[in-house]
C-alpha cells in the first residue's frame, strides 16, 4: 500500500504541540477530543499511514500530564442512544471506553453527566459509577444555552454545575458520540477556575477538516462525504483571514458559534485568548503529510465508498435524498464519478457476462479478482476464494475446498437450519476452508493468504446479507454495494438474500 502520511512525525510534532499549547496558560489546558480517540479508521482510509489509534499512542506519549474526563448527556442515557458501529448503548460505552483508557496506562479521572435534570435513568447510572469507585459530576440544562451568555456566564449558569476536581495539567474531555456537550464541560470549567484564581485554557483537538490544505482537497472533501448525514460544510475561515489575512479551513459549525466563544472566554477571563475558531485547534495533520497524492487519490476513494453507501441506507430507509444528493455534488467537486473505483466497472462486466450476482476485488498491486454466483457458493464466497486463491499462486481449477465439503453444509442448512438458500456465505466458506486446510497443504496456504485482504477494494452487483457485509469489514476489506436487491420483488432484505 501507497503511503501518504507520516504517523511517526505525527505522534512527534502533535505531542509537542499540546505541550506547548499547555504552557500558554497557567499549566492547565482543557483539550476537547472530537471524534474518535482510537479505532480512526476514517483518518487511516483518507491518510494512508495514519494507525488507526494514533491518537491514542500519542496521548500515551503524555500519559504523566494528562487525565480523561468522560461526558455523557443525561438526554442520550434516558433515550438509550446506541453507538451504531458497536451495537452499544451510551452508557455502556462509557464503562468500555474506561476500560481501554485504563488498559493503555491513561488515567480516567472521572464522568460527567451532562444536561441533567433529575432524569431517573441517569440517576441509576451515577449511583452505578459511584458502586464502581468513579467520581461522578452533573451538569445541568442551562436556560438560554448558548446565546444568553450573560446568565450562562453566571453563578444560576454555569455555576450551579459541579466543579470537576482535577490533577493534572491536560484534562482530555471526550465522550462515547456527538451532542455529549464536551465543550460546554470545558468552558465550565474555566469558569470554576477563574473563580479559583487559575487561568486555565480551552482548546480543541479534531482531525478534520485539516484547516493547512486547501478548502476543496479530496481530503476535507471527504469529510464532508463523512458528516453528509450532519450537513457540515467546510467553508474558508473568515476570522482567521480578518485576523491574519492568512486563508484556512475550518466547517460551518465552529465559524457559527465562535462569536459567542469569544464573548464566553471574555466574560470568564476578561480577554479571549483567540482571534478564530482556527486558532482554539491544535491538529497538526495536515503538517505530516507526505505524499498529497496518494492521500488525494484515497480520499477520492472514500467519497466514491460514501456515495454507496448511502444509496444503501436510502434503499433500506436509513437516510434522505437530500443526503445523496450532497455526496452527488462532493463527487462533482473532486471531479470523479463510480467509474474512478475499478471494482465497479469490473464487478458489473461479471454480473452481465453470467446473468447473475457478481462481485469484484481489487488486491494491493492493482490485479482485479472477480468472483460469480454458483449453485455452491455466492458471489462474495466465491470472491474470497479467488482472491485467496490468487494470491497464493494456486490455480483457478484447483479446488481448496471440495465440493464433497460443501454440501454437507447446505444441507445443514437447508434441512434443520430451515435456509432456504443452499449457497454459502463468505463466513461459512471460511469455515470450509479452515476445516480443510487441517488435511490439505494447498488448502492451508490459501487460508495464509487472509491477512493480505485488509485494505483491498471490493464491490458486489447486488445488495449482500448482513452476514457478508460483517465479514467484508472483519477482514478490513473497503466494499461497496450496489444498491438494488438480487430478486426486485423482494420487501425485506434479510441476511438469506
Amino acid at each position: 500500500m501507497n503511503i501518504g502520511f507520516d504517523n511517526e512525525k505525527y505522534l512527534q510534532t502533535q505531542s509537542a504541540h499540546i505541550i506547548e499549547r499547555i504552557g500558554q496558560f497557567d499549566n492547565k489546558l482543557y483539550l476537547e477530543f472530537v471524534g474518535k480517540l482510537f479505532d480512526d479508521n476514517h483518518a487511516s482510509r483518507v491518510l494512508p499511514g495514519f494507525q488507526p489509534d494514533s491518537k491514542m499512542r500519542m496521548l500515551m506519549q503524555l500519559s504523566d500530564q494528562a487525565e480523561i474526563v468522560i461526558a455523557i448527556s443525561a438526554e442520550d442515557i434516558e433515550k438509550n442512544k446506541m453507538r451504531g458501529d458497536l451495537g452499544i448503548t451510551y452508557d455502556l460505552d462509557v464503562l468500555r471506553l474506561m476500560s481501554i483508557f485504563k488498559k493503555h496506562g491513561l488515567y480516567v479521572g472521572s464522568v460527567v453527566i451532562t444536561k441533567y435534570s433529575g432524569q431517573e435513568s441517569a440517576s441509576l447510572f451515577r449511583k452505578r459509577l459511584k458502586k464502581l469507585g468513579i467520581k461522578v459530576y452533573r451538569h445541568y440544562l442551562i436556560s438560554g444555552y448558548p446565546s444568553n451568555i450573560p446568565h450562562i456566564v453566571s453563578e444560576e449558569g454555569y455555576g450551579k454545575n459541579d466543579y470537576i476536581e482535577t490533577s493534572r495539567p491536560l484534562i482530555v474531555v471526550t465522550a462515547p458520540g456527538p451532542g455529549s456537550g464536551k465543550m460546554a464541560v470545558c468552558l465550565s470549567q474555566l469558569y470554576h477556575e477563574h473563580k479559583r484564581g487559575i487561568c486555565a485554557g480551552y482548546a480543541k483537538f479534531e482531525t478534520f477538516p485539516i484547516w493547512n490544505i486547501p478548502l476543496k482537497h479530496p481530503v476535507n472533501l471527504a469529510y464532508e462525504a463523512a458528516t453528509a448525514d450532519l450537513n457540515d460544510v467546510n467553508m474558508i475561515d473568515p476570522f482567521h483571514l480578518d485576523a491574519y489575512g492568512e486563508t484556512t479551513v475550518n466547517y460551518n459549525r465552529d465559524v457559527e458559534i465562535f462569536p459567542v466563544l469569544n464573548t464566553m472566554f471574555e466574560r470568564i477571563s476578561g480577554e479571549s485568548p483567540y482571534k478564530s475558531p482556527t486558532d482554539m485547534g491544535v491538529n497538526m495533520a495536515g503538517n505530516c503529510i507526505c505524499d498529497d497524492e496518494v492521500c488525494r487519490e484515497a480520499s477520492r476513494q472514500e467519497i466514491i465508498r460514501r456515495y454507496y453507501d448511502s444509496l444503501r441506507r436510502l434503499l433500506v430507509g436509513a437516510c434522505s435524498d437530500e443526503e445523496v444528493y450532497k455526496l452527488e455534488m462532493l463527487m462533482n467537486q473532486a471531479g470523479i464519478t463510480v467509474h474512478n473505483r475499478p471494482v465497479v466497472d469490473a464487478a458489473m462486466n461479471r454480473a452481465e457476462q453470467t446473468g447473475a450476482p457478481a462481485a469484484a476485488l481489487e488486491l494491493q498491486d492493482g490485479r482485479i479478482v472477480t468472483g460469480k454466483t454458483s449453485k455452491l457458493l455466492g458471489a462474495s464466497a466465491a470472491l474470497l476464494l479467488n482472491a485467496l486463491k490468487e494470491l497464493a499462486g494456486i490455480a483457478h481449477e484447483v479446488h481448496v475446498i471440495s465440493p464433497e465439503a460443501i454440501e454437507p453444509i447446505q444441507k445443514l442448512k437447508t434441512q434443520y437450519l430451515g435456509s432456504r438458500n443452499p449457497r454459502l456465505h463468505t463466513d461459512e466458506v471460511l469455515i470450509a476452508l479452515s476445516v480443510s486446510a487441517a488435511s490439505d497443504p494447498i488448502a492451508q496456504l490459501a487460508l495464509d493468504q487472509l491477512p493480505k485482504l485488509k485494505g483491498c477494494q471490493a464491490h458486489t452487483s447486488v445488495m449482500v446479507g448482513t452476514v457478508d457485509m460483517k465479514q467484508f469489514k472483519k477482514l478490513s476489506i473497503q466494499a461497496t454495494f450496489e444498491a438494488k436487491y438480487e430478486k426486485t420483488s423482494v420487501l425485506f432484505h434479510g441476511e438469506e438474500n
